[in-house]
């Protein structure tokens, strides 16, 4: 699966709208300044990455956009 792609599913999975910041990934694979790694990451280097992924603090907009969608999905439910 290519980069691309796999950036699309990403991006469907979070939001709608569009992500300048998925984009400008995207756009960088496509491009070629981006280039996958050349072997994949170590269950290590994969646990440290989550890690730090989880340690960063989470801003108020994500924290607002997450509760937005849990209201959404809570009303789809119940209709």
């Amino acid at each position: 699966m290519s980069p691309a792609t796999i950036l699309e599913r990403i991006r469907s999975l979070f939001t709608p709208d569009t992500s300048e910041h998925l984009d400008s990934i995207e756009n960088a694979f496509v491009e070629g300044t981006l280039k996958q790694p050349v072997r994949p990451m170590s269950d290590q280097e994969l646990a440290r990455a989550i890690r730090e992924f989880r340690s960063a603090p989470v801003s108020a907009w994500t924290l607002a956009k997450l509760s937005g969608r849990f209201v959404e999905a809570s009303r789809s439910r119940a209709n």
